[in-house]
């Protein structure tokens, strides 16, 4: 709902929604209309453009009308099965150049191209939540997506107003592949005795608009959950889960963030009121001191740093620049720090590999510095050159 509301207020086209059953279709129609109804409230359109703009949203839960779509985005439940049963029931519906574009946060674009009857025309185009409000897009190509599927997919998002980049089909693409450590850090300073304030607070400072373990809340628990079991499929030898229930806990317990009013945080109408003190014993962890700030810090940016640098050696991302706009638009990384690539440059590779073999001797091989960026100490060179 948030991708056809910002389609209708930013690109003007006409959005055709379809789910399961009409009370959703509604729902979702309820939820669209909610980004138009919050431009005309703020006067950024008169009601003249929001009742023409209104015209252009439609739903059904059938595919009836989807034979005129030139792009069909899915945005079903992170599951491979399903993404792939709604990708064959497109196909028989679709005209035979409308691409088949897939809302999915880690599962590889080439996995759900495998159902394809025309894997040329499956992409992945990877929205951040909320969509209206957040200005990246990730465009993900399988390994069989034609160039003209590619740049139906970027002038879109760029139609939407978005800031794109184009990135490799692998597990977590960019954001979530680099943010994955950051997230995971969070685990083990929390069963080290750091409190959840101290964590968020010490990113804050650094300069991120929120802290992780506010994420977290932010993206869902459950959600998260998802994302870390395919990571740590992926990338297990450096993206090690701390011991112990870990937000697992927290699902069960029905806390599942910001969405369910309980996560990490108390939230009530809508707005966060403070840790749940509650969240320690279902961790059976408790807030003792822990980690020195500075060194919290240092393990959560690192850590990313690191997985950036690899990332970028395996070629998910063109360059450093369009790393670093990925990490700032669809995370938040501080823009005056540059980006993870850059504040790398500025600390200095000799630095970051030492810090880095520092941390990998108290805390496991998680922290071993990745190849890249041991080259980059060894010759004194930077991702920016």
């Amino acid at each position: 709902s948030g991708i056809a509301g910002t389609a209708v207020a930013q690109a003007e086209v006409d959005v055709r929604m379809k789910d399961a059953d009409l009370g959703r279709v509604a729902q979702g129609t309820l939820a669209a209309r909610a980004i138009l109804d919050d431009r005309l409230k703020r006067r950024r359109i008169t009601k003249y453009e929001y009742a023409r703009l209104v015209a252009l949203l439609s739903g059904s839960d059938t595919y009836a009308g989807f034979g005129r779509a030139e792009l069909t985005i899915e945005a079903v439940f992170e599951d491979l099965a399903v993404k792939q049963e709604v990708l064959r029931e497109v196909e028989q519906v679709l005209p035979q150049d409308g691409v088949f574009a897939s809302n999915t946060s880690t599962i590889p674009i080439t996995r759900i191209a495998e159902a394809a009857h025309d894997p040329e025309r499956v992409i992945g185009m990877h929205f951040f939540s909320p969509v209206a409000k957040m200005p990246l897009l990730e465009v993900i190509p399988g390994a069989r997506t034609s160039p003209q599927t590619i740049s139906t997919a970027v002038a879109f998002g760029r139609r939407l107003g978005k800031t794109v980049i184009v990135v490799q089909d692998s597990p977590g693409f960019w954001v979530n592949r680099i943010l994955a450590p950051y997230a995971n850090e969070v685990g083990h300073v929390l069963a080290e005795g750091a409190s959840i304030e101290e964590i968020d607070s010490m990113a804050v400072r650094f300069g991120f608009p929120v802290g992780p373990v506010t994420l977290l809340d932010e993206v869902g628990l459950d959600v998260a959950i998802k994302v870390a079991g395919v990571m740590q499929d992926a990338y297990g030898d450096h993206i090690k889960p701390a011991a112990g229930p870990g937000i697992a806990a927290l699902v069960k317990a029905g806390r599942l963030g910001r969405k369910s009013g309980g996560g990490f945080y108390i939230y009530t109408g809508g707005k966060k009121r403070g840790v749940d003190e509650s969240v320690y014993g279902l961790l059976g962890i408790h807030p003792n001191g822990g980690p020195r700030p500075a060194e919290i810090l240092q393990r959560l940016l690192l850590g990313m740093v690191n997985e950036a640098a690899r990332a970028l050696g395996e070629g998910v991302v063109r360059n450093a620049r369009d790393g670093d706009i990925g990490a700032i638009f669809g995370f938040g990384f501080p823009p005056f720090r540059g980006g993870p690539l850059r504040y790398a440059d500025d600390l200095g590779a000799e630095r970051v590999v030492t810090d880095l073999e520092r941390l990998a001797e108290r805390h496991g091989a998680r922290f071993a510095p990745c190849e890249v960026m041991q080259e980059h100490a060894r010759q004194g060179t930077k991702f920016y050159s």
